[in-house]
């Protein structure tokens, strides 16, 4: 009798309903939001390790207008895919107009029932590329900004310096590289 005692209070210590199956299940969400990209396939998990196991799993949308039972292959996109402890809504080409919103999942046992809420959030499609446009503008801004200023400078502005490079100017002396011969070079004044 005490050892019986002793294995029940340790359950409860650690959370776990004992084998009697005391109270309602406890349904929660794998992901309490998803974001997913317009036009691909949205999966909503819940799950329950409660015991009794939960037997019934209904998906619910929330509205403003009221709660909107998902029935399996509802508008050829809902599909509803559940086990005793877990359950999973999967919804096909999401609409980034119709299909945002909180889904409840609701999970009944011979004990009672819990739900638990998913927020679904739908992105574009272009969502990626608003900041690969975003960088490209940036840089022609940039690009414009040094142009006009180099073109707006004076040419007193342009420094002098003392190495010219590594070819020499026109007219700046001997040629290096001809050896005595007689050049003809064009004047550019």
């Amino acid at each position: 009798m005490a050892a019986a005692r002793l294995v029940l209070l340790g359950f409860a210590l650690l959370g776990v309903d004992g084998a009697s199956g005391a109270g309602p299940p406890r349904v929660k969400a794998v992901k309490s939001s998803e974001h997913i990209n317009e036009g691909e396939t949205a999966v909503l998990v819940c799950e329950s390790k409660s015991a009794p196991p939960v037997t019934d799993w209904v998906w619910y949308r929330i509205t403003d207008a009221g709660d909107q039972v998902i029935m399996n292959g509802s508008q050829s996109r809902f599909f509803v895919n559940s086990s005793q402890g877990r359950s999973e809504l999967h919804i096909k080409n999401l609409d980034m107009e119709a299909d945002p919103g909180k889904y409840a999942c609701n999970g009944t046992s011979s004990e009672g029932t819990d739900q638990a809420v998913i927020t679904l959030r739908v992105r574009s499609h272009l969502a990626a590329l608003w900041p690969f446009l975003g960088i490209v503008a940036e840089v022609l801004v940039l690009v414009t900004v040094i142009f006009i200023y180099e073109k707006r400078r004076k040419p007193d502005d342009v420094l002098d310096d003392d190495d010219a490079g590594s070819a020499p100017l026109k007219g700046s002396g001997k040629p290096l590289n001809d050896k005595g011969k007689n050049i003809r070079q064009r004047n550019n004044s």
